[in-house]
């Protein structure tokens, strides 16, 4: 991008700005004033609050690899190395999800119900676990994810965030001889079929296990109400997060694997996004 060099800031968002919209990336102008912030040092709004301030030349160079990372679609968390999520902010990278809006909903599940021990499949950066423990004083929260690299940002992120004391990291699904009063998972829901449409941020960059499990996208869903079965302990509740249109199919799941009453969350694009099952 030979458009963005030293100058003022309004013709660095601009000349970015056109590069990211001509790469088709929906939120050009916002991603161009975060990255800019970022390789500055500066906070956005005050970024913005003067586009004929000048960017130095380090500044500039900087802002150039970050926007020609993002015209090749790379998600703005992933080169920033972080997302906010709920009152935390997390590191992340390509080794694990970007926290989602509608993953919180996992947690106000948990502030609702207010369980004394917590287990969270799948935790990837760790977001779900580590909000629990900070919102959630009295509870003692277990994490565990299959993937030993998911789990080393997790762990970056417990240190980082002093909830050491509050969150046991373990590597698998469910650890044995152990009973929780909930469990919450967002495991990977998307159908083989469905991949291919998302956008190159997802299909190129996250990682495909934290993506989907199989052809129907339910099968780590399906495997983790076995485990729960098969170990007889299920939890008081369990918190699934789910895909459009799944919402009835993993209800029927979790009934079947025992729990009497069921219920679902929407999210703010009104989907049906969390199924809870209770004994």
């Amino acid at each position: 991008m030979n458009a963005v060099a030293a100058g003022s800031v309004g013709e660095a968002l601009g000349a970015a700005t056109d590069a990211l919209a001509a790469a088709g990336v929906e939120t050009p102008r916002l991603d161009a004033e975060l990255l800019l912030a970022e390789a500055a040092g500066l906070e956005r709004a005050r970024l913005t609050a003067d586009p004929s301030a000048g960017v130095d030349a380090a500044a500039a160079r900087e802002f150039g690899v970050m926007v020609r990372r993002r015209v090749r679609r790379e998600p703005v968390a992933y080169i920033l190395g972080r997302k906010g999520f709920r009152q935390l902010e997390l590191a992340v990278d390509p080794r694990v999800l970007i926290p989602r809006p509608e993953t919180e909903l996992l947690v106000e599940v948990a502030l609702d119900l207010r369980p004394r021990r917590v287990l969270d499949v799948g935790t990837g950066s760790g977001a779900i676990a580590l909000a629990v423990a900070d919102e959630l004083a009295a509870a003692e929260v277990v994490a565990t994810d299959t993937s030993l690299d998911a789990l080393a940002v997790a762990q970056a992120n417990r240190a980082r965030l002093g909830l050491e004391s509050r969150v046991r990291l373990a590597h698998g699904t469910v650890p044995a001889d152990e009973r929780f009063d909930l469990v919450l998972a967002n495991l990977p829901y998307v159908s083989e079929a469905e991949l291919a449409a998302l956008e190159p941020e997802i299909t190129r960059h996250e990682p495909y296990a934290a993506l989907s499990s199989g052809p129907t996208g339910l099968e780590a869903i399906e495997q983790l109400l076995g485990e729960l079965a098969v170990a007889g302990a299920l939890p008081g509740a369990i918190a699934l997060e789910v895909g459009e249109g799944q919402a009835a199919t993993v209800g029927e799941l979790v009934r079947r694997a025992g729990f009497e009453r069921v219920e679902t969350r929407r999210d703010l694009a009104a989907i049906e996004r969390v199924v809870i099952g209770r004994l």
